[in-house]
């Protein structure tokens, strides 16, 4: 999955979805480019950076940071996120 440079979720697929976070997919992806910040419901925001493997469970917001856009190679959510 790419994601481009100012793609937010509760900017572009909230409205798709129709729930306030991204409930209805948890994911487990590995960050191939860019830097993606997470958000979650309880508040705690952190970012995934290239390298990194993240088990986001479902209630979160996230959002592309910077000018490079995000590539994510996602095993278990994408397919899902924005039903």
């Amino acid at each position: 999955m790419t994601l481009q440079p100012g793609w937010r979720w509760s900017e572009h697929v909230k409205p798709i979805a129709g729930t306030e976070l991204c409930e209805k997919a948890p994911h487990f992806q590995y960050h191939v480019s860019g830097t993606l910040r997470i958000q979650t419901a309880d508040g705690r925001t952190f970012d995934a950076v290239a390298g990194q493997v993240t088990a986001l469970p479902s209630g979160h917001d996230a959002w592309v940071v910077g000018d490079e856009p995000v590539v994510i190679v996602d095993w278990w959510g994408a397919s899902d996120y924005a039903r």
